[in-house]
C-alpha cells in the first residue's frame, strides 16, 4: 500500500497537501485543473521534490530519501528518453546502467521491446521513431525494470485520440501482467474511465482520496463539475 501520510508540500506560493492511500494493485488515475499540483505530487512521492513535512510509506515503511532506491518506474511527459542512445540501448538502462550486457541480459531488452510491439526497431534513435513509438520505448523500459509501482505524468498527451487510446489500453495490459500500481496523471477524462479503478482528485492545494471512478463520475465534486466543463 502507498500512503500519503499529512503530506504537506509549499513551493513559494504553492501549497500542496495530502492525506490518503492507495491499495496496492490498484489503478489511480490522478485528474485536476492545470496547475493543480498533479504532477507535483507524482514528483513528490518519486522522491524528487522535498517535503515540507509529513511522510510517504510504501507497504508501511518509509520510502527512502534516495529516488533510485524507491520501488518505482516514473515515465515523464517528454518519455525520459536520451536522443544519442538507441531505442535498445534508452531500454537497456532500466536494468543494467552501465550497458554491460549479458547475452541473457539483452534478450530481455529485446523481449520488452517485443512485448511493446518495437520488434525489430531496437537500433533506431529517439528522433527517428514516432510519438508513439518514443512512448512505447519508455514503456518498454519500465517493463524491464518491473517495480512495483509505476508513476506516469501524462506521457501520450501529445499524441492523437485514437493513438492515446491505443497506448492507454497497452498500459492497463501492462499493470494486469506484472501487478504494478499505477497511478497516471491525464488531462483526458476518457483515460481515467479506460484504465482506472479510482480516482484522485487534486484541486485548491489538496490531492484528495482516491474515489471509485465510476462514482466520482456519476456524481462529480464542484472541482471536477468545472474542470470537466459541467
Amino acid at each position: 500500500m502507498l500512503t500519503l501520510e499529512d503530506l504537506h508540500i509549499v513551493m513559494d506560493d504553492f501549497t500542496l497537501d495530502a492525506d490518503l492511500s492507495v491499495e496496492t494493485g490498484a489503478c489511480v488515475a490522478v485528474l485536476g485543473p492545470s496547475g493543480a499540483g498533479k504532477s507535483t505530487l507524482l514528483m513528490a512521492i518519486a522522491g524528487f521534490l522535498p517535503l515540507t513535512s509529513g511522510r510517504i510509506l510504501w507497504g508501511g515503511a518509509p520510502m527512502p530519501d534516495t529516488p533510485a532506491k524507491r520501488p518505482i518506474s516514473m515515465v515523464f511527459q517528454d518519455n525520459n528518453l536520451f536522443p544519442h542512445m538507441t531505442a535498445f540501448d534508452n531500454v537497456a538502462l532500466g536494468l543494467r546502467p552501465s550497458l554491460r550486457l549479458t547475452g541473457p541480459e539483452r534478450g530481455q531488452v529485446e523481449n520488452a521491446l517485443a512485448r511493446v510491439g518495437l520488434t525489430g526497431l531496437g537500433d533506431r534513435k529517439p528522433g527517428q521513431l514516432s510519438g508513439g513509438q518514443a512512448a512505447r520505448v519508455a514503456l518498454a523500459r519500465v517493463l524491464l525494470r518491473n517495480r512495483p509501482l509505476l508513476l506516469l505524468d501524462e506521457p501520450f498527451g501529445a499524441l492523437g485520440p485514437a493513438l492515446r487510446t491505443e497506448m492507454v489500453a497497452l498500459v492497463k495490459d501492462l499493470v494486469t501482467e506484472t501487478g504494478a500500481t499505477l497511478l497516471m496523471v491525464s488531462h483526458e477524462p476518457e483515460d481515467a474511465r479506460e484504465i482506472a479503478d479510482q480516482v484522485i482528485l487534486v484541486a485548491e492545494g489538496t490531492a484528495h482520496a482516491p474515489v471509485p471512478t465510476a462514482k466520482i463520475f456519476a456524481d462529480p465534486p464542484a472541482a471536477l463539475r468545472e474542470y470537466l466543463g459541467k
